[in-house]
């Protein structure tokens, strides 16, 4: 039997909580999860590093001519009867924040993207309220939340993406891989009581580079399924399109998943960073301010959405778009004029998505979702727009049609604030936050110290002032001033003034990377900082 130790004593008032969690049957379902896929997953982390060294040397990604593309006739799977209508979910929805948690399982939406990923951040503590929450909303004993999982929105379970490592938890002498554990936990505890509730289990699966991971993922379904004696099919997961590789391999992903699928989901600026991760070194790929140059209009990403609806349409599949990050005032109905306006833009942009086919997307505040729920009225009359094919062709050259356009002071500024205080946010153990009337997450920090890096490298000239360029030292100087402003007006405790002075001088660190790290999350995890933090009030089981 596996050796599995928690490296991790209990945070205080939840020992029973992590004695239930990881009660002896999950811990050996752990253990004989990760026995079973540990090669395959070492073997992920190959293929990643020679495709990254094949992009450098060829410099191009192109469509495969596989078996699965060219054969016109299959199609994934029926879908279960919660699954035929994904108008709504409710994005970034990490299970640790119990009142979060709880309004979201009231909200009238289809479903709930319960994250482990880009609004998480995976301190022990967080991991174990997560899990207690989740385990307690599908047995109906969550306060404040619906007695019976059937009447709860569906749970989008999103564990870790593939980068992610369980530094709390070895196996066999190991270190954990972090999607295993969350996948391993939440399946093991759960599994029986959705699949009886007609409610799951189902996942989102981050990060996903290529149709081999798809197989990965679809291999560790089928031993799951075996292994809980739940019938094989039950799972269903929604794949993340937010990986540029990914984009040329949508109908070997779908194919690879085809028992399991739940359609495809579109990932805005994750996929604009790994963009930049693979060929951010090419001046052809250098991407422009994104908060002016880079939205759904543009050709790269309004050919991506088509793509991504086309390939999902074809197969049976649903096809499902990003997140509308905005927010509302705090307190605000969404009555004053402030409100209205941010609600008619959410409105616009989804708009233009419901047009183009999608069937569903996500939005984080839950105040915009009556609006929402009334455009679908509006503009659908079916659960589904799987029966719209559109006649399009996207090709290479249309993924990789970088906007043109410049970079502003502004812009700049916007990107370094939101790297700082994502990992100021982090130290503090929280995954997302809200800046300037959006909520941010991994996802914007990812394409802001990217975007970042990428311009300091080309010493790119300010539209404002082309006489200025971005350097090193516009970049420390932006940094300065912002920590000197977040001092006083954010921090309120000479503990917060040092994370905060940690997270600037962190970000800087990225941004002057000669071979910047490829996951913001994964910096963060590995970093003693970050770790020193998290464990010091936690004494070792060791």
């Amino acid at each position: 039997m596996a050796n599995v130790l928690l490296l991790q004593s209990p945070p205080p008032k939840l020992e029973d909580v992590q004695k239930k969690i990881f009660d002896e049957g999950a811990k050996a379902f752990l253990g004989k999860l990760h026995r079973q896929f540990d090669k395959e997953v070492d073997e992920l982390f190959r293929t990643r590093l020679q495709r990254m060294v094949e992009l450098n040397a060829k410099k191009v990604l192109t469509f495969k001519a596989s078996p699965e593309r060219i054969d016109r006739s299959w199609k994934i799977a029926s879908l279960p009867s919660r699954l035929q209508n994904r108008h709504l979910d409710l994005g970034d929805v990490s299970a640790s924040n119990t009142a979060h948690f709880v309004s979201a399982l009231n909200a009238d939406v289809q479903g709930i993207q319960v994250d482990f990923d880009d609004g998480h951040c995976p301190t022990w503590k967080n991991q174990l309220m997560a899990y207690h929450n989740i385990l307690s909303a599908v047995s109906g004993k969550l306060p404040g939340a619906p007695i019976s999982i059937t009447t709860c929105p569906i749970l989008m379970l999103r564990p870790r993406a593939w980068n992610m490592i369980d530094h709390d938890i070895l196996i066999d002498g190991k270190e954990a891989s972090g999607p295993l554990v969350d996948f391993g936990i939440l399946i093991y505890h759960t599994a029986k009581k959705l699949y009886e509730a007609n409610s799951g289990p189902y996942f989102y699966l981050s990060k996903v580079e290529g149709a081999s991971e798809a197989k990965l993922w679809n291999d560790i379904f089928i031993w799951a399924q075996n292994e809980l004696h739940i019938p094989l099919g039950t799972i269903k997961a929604c794949v993340l399109i937010e990986n540029i590789v990914s984009t040329f391999e949508m109908d070997e992903i779908l194919f690879a998943l085809r028992e399991h699928s739940l359609g495809l989901n579109c990932g805005i600026w994750d996929y604009c960073a790994s963009i930049i991760a693979k060929f951010g070194t090419k001046t052809q790929f250098l991407l422009p301010d994104r908060n002016k140059y880079v939205n759904m209009d543009r050709r790269f990403l309004k050919s991506y959405m088509q793509l991504v609806v086309n390939t999902c349409h074809l197969r049976g599949a649903p096809a499902t778009g990003g997140m509308a990050a905005a927010m509302l005032k705090p307190g605000s109905i969404g009555t004053d004029n402030s409100s209205k306006s941010i609600i008619n833009n959410v409105l616009g942009a989804k708009l233009k998505e419901i047009e183009m086919g999608v069937d569903g997307f996500m939005v984080y505040d839950s105040r915009v979702v009556p609006h929402v729920n009334e455009l679908w009225k509006k503009s659908s009359t079916t659960p589904n727009q799987i029966h719209r094919i559109f006649d399009v062709t996207v090709t290479p050259d249309d993924l990789l049609a970088i906007p043109a356009g410049g970079v502003t002071l502004q812009g700049l500024k916007h990107n370094v604030a939101v790297s700082i205080l994502f990992i100021y946010q982090w130290l503090a153990g929280v995954g997302h936050f809200f800046y300037s009337g959006n909520v941010e997450d991994s996802a914007t920090a990812e394409i802001s110290r990217f975007q970042i890096w990428q311009w300091i490298r080309f010493g790119v000239p300010l539209e404002d002032d082309p006489a200025r360029q971005v350097t090193a030292k516009l970049v420390e100087k932006t940094a300065a001033n912002f920590a000197t402003h977040a001092h006083k007006n954010l921090c309120r405790s000479n503990a917060e003034r040092k994370r905060l002075t940690a997270a600037r001088y962190m970000s800087m660190e990225i941004f002057l990377s000669r071979n910047p790290p490829e996951f913001i999350t994964s910096y963060l995890n590995d970093n003693h900082k970050f770790r020193t933090l998290h464990n010091k009030s936690l004494s070792s089981n060791l």
